[in-house]
């Protein structure tokens, strides 16, 4: 199908006469302003009219909030993970070929073409997890003024898991250590 269109934003002399259909230019439009629409509603937050609606903006702060711990961590192990290959790859011989994965392709490179990229994405994701971090302590900070504000406290489901949890709690700390000497 071909379609030929006459933008509605300007009349000026027409290069060419197909244009791409206006249907598409209101999607982009949509979702910016849906995203402002988002923002002001996250700096903006409404008083709650009832208890429900308490409990409902209390519960959506800590699904918030544990989404954060979750990417903290998953961004903390792939900086554990390019630690390890760094450590492998740095003491070789550095004209020697690797294979580093670019978009879903393999690709043979040196290892002196790939240490560089690998340690700059290192420090880049230390650079998130860093700003993760801020963000959690204000999250954690908003949530403690928003349990004082509404007088939040949180139940346990038994009486008896609290004692139990109590006794156990010096006890829980344990350290877990590897064979002695084993240089692996």
């Amino acid at each position: 199908v071909h379609c030929t269109l006459i933008p509605l934003e300007s009349k000026q002399t027409h290069r060419s006469k197909t244009t791409t259909p206006s249907a598409f230019r209101p999607s982009l439009r949509t979702s910016s302003s849906s995203n402002l629409t988002m923002a002001s509603k996250s700096e903006d937050r409404k008083e709650p009219v009832n208890e429900q609606a308490v409990a409902n903006m209390y519960a959506a702060m800590r699904s918030d909030l544990n989404q954060i711990y979750t990417k903290i961590t998953e961004l903390e192990m792939e900086v554990s993970e390019h630690s390890l290959v760094l450590n492998a790859i740095q003491p070789l011989d550095q004209s020697r070929r690797c294979y580093r994965m670019i978009g879903g392709v393999l690709v043979e490179r040196t290892i002196k073409e790939v240490l560089p990229a690998v340690q700059r994405n290192k420090e880049g994701l230390e650079e998130v997890v860093t700003r993760l971090n801020e963000t959690l302590e204000k999250k954690k900070k908003e949530i403690a003024e928003f349990e004082t504000k509404y007088k939040i406290r949180m139940r346990k489901a038994d009486a008896e898991v609290n004692d139990e949890s109590g006794k156990k709690e010096g006890s829980a700390q344990g350290v877990l250590v590897g064979p002695a000497g084993g240089g692996e």
